[in-house]
């Protein structure tokens, strides 16, 4: 673990001290949970998104016919607002 200082402006000092002590906690937990949460965990989300999404051509049961699935795709309705005006 390594040691960093902040510079925080009283307000937010207040408002963290005061979670810290009605959590039963510390600032510094705070910090480094809010740090963890907003930087650690969407990597891990997005990390586990991709993994699941790497796999899924796997489980497929038969192949895709690239052409047939773009001439779905323009058949649907959803480009139609772009003729909306």
């Amino acid at each position: 673990m390594r040691r960093t200082q902040l510079y925080l402006d009283d307000d937010l000092w207040k408002a963290l001290h005061a979670r810290a002590r009605s959590g039963k906690t510390t600032v510094s937990e705070l910090v480094r949970q809010a740090v963890r949460e907003r930087y650690v965990g969407k990597f891990d989300e997005r990390r586990k998104a991709m993994q699941e999404f790497v796999g899924s051509a796997r489980r497929r049961t038969e192949p895709v016919d690239a052409v047939q699935y773009i001439r779905t795709l323009r058949r649907g309705s959803r480009l139609d607002w772009l003729h909306q005006g």
